[in-house]
């Protein structure tokens, strides 16, 4: 689904550009050769991980396999879906986009290293995709992708679910 006639967009049609708390997932899609895909924002040019907004009656699992069907095509499987962290730091998780909107995500972070089918952009939130090494990300890279991509790599190094 795309931003038109999404829970959001209702939303600001009732609120405007207001502060609005969204819950969400982010998802880090990594090869065998360990490469991440990232994905060109369609609305600031930044690069980032596959990543949306809840839907009513969604989860977090559903966001997770929704965001990456819709912004680069493939297929996960909800059993493939490894929570690494939660992203919620107000200072870095609140976002002001382009036409004034402001939201404060809460998002859980997902690893997957299996899906079905070829990536490939949707052309309107990720206009351009690539694979990179995890300590070498395409720039500039967006802040929520920055952040974390630190808690996937104390995620690595732990073991640990990462809260921070």
């Amino acid at each position: 689904m795309g931003y038109v006639d999404s829970y959001l967009w209702r939303l600001r049609q009732v609120v405007g550009s207001e502060l609005v708390l969204i819950p969400g997932a982010m998802t880090v899609l990594r090869r065998d050769d360990g490469q991440v895909l990232f994905t060109k924002r369609g609305d600031d040019g930044s690069w980032c991980l596959p990543a949306g907004a809840a839907e009513p009656g969604g989860s977090f699992a559903r966001t997770a396999i929704a965001e990456v069907r819709e912004e680069v095509g493939l297929d996960v499987a909800e059993e493939d879906l490894v929570p690494f962290g939660c992203l919620s730091e107000a200072e870095l998780h609140t976002l002001h986009y382009p036409n004034g909107d402001v939201t404060h995500c809460f998002a859980l972070g997902f690893i997957v290293e299996r899906w079905r089918g070829e990536p490939r952009p949707d052309g309107e939130e990720a206009t351009e995709i690539r694979f990179a090494p995890l300590d070498q990300p395409p720039e500039p890279l967006h802040p929520a992708a920055v952040h974390a991509l630190d808690l996937l790599r104390a995620h690595l190094a732990s073991g640990r679910f990462q809260i921070r």
